[in-house]
């Protein structure tokens, strides 16, 4: 399994923006995408990018806060993550895949090389 790397959680105030990086070294992807989990809960798609023509995918409950995009050059992707709510807590994972097939872009079973995942915090 080829690795992605995270960076970038850390806590903020409500309202507040973080941004997330993920890089892809050594080999080239398909799609990219976010995904969060909240304790107690199960991973969830956040958003995704295709690594070829950039069409995206977002949750809805990240529509207009989160921005996620690419720099094909660095095989990095970011997600700035916008007018952040307290709901919005919970490990980050960065997931990549280089198979180029459709299926849902926010499943977890799309893909099929994932990060460690990294805390994001939001206090009210």
């Amino acid at each position: 399994q080829l690795g992605v790397v995270e960076s970038g959680g850390g806590s903020v105030q409500a309202g507040g923006p973080l941004r997330l990086s993920c890089v892809a070294p050594g080999y080239r992807t398909y799609l990219m995408g976010w995904f969060r989990q909240a304790p107690g809960q199960e991973r969830e798609g956040a958003a995704a990018i295709g690594t070829g023509g950039g069409n995206t995918a977002y949750a809805e409950s990240v529509k207009g806060r989160f921005t996620i995009s690419q720099d094909n050059a660095k095989r990095t992707m970011y997600l700035e993550m916008n007018s952040l709510k307290p709901e919005d807590t919970g490990v980050y994972y960065c997931a990549a895949d280089w198979r180029s097939y459709g299926g849902d872009w926010l499943e977890t079973e799309r893909y099929n090389s994932w990060g460690q995942g990294t805390q994001v915090t939001v206090s009210s």
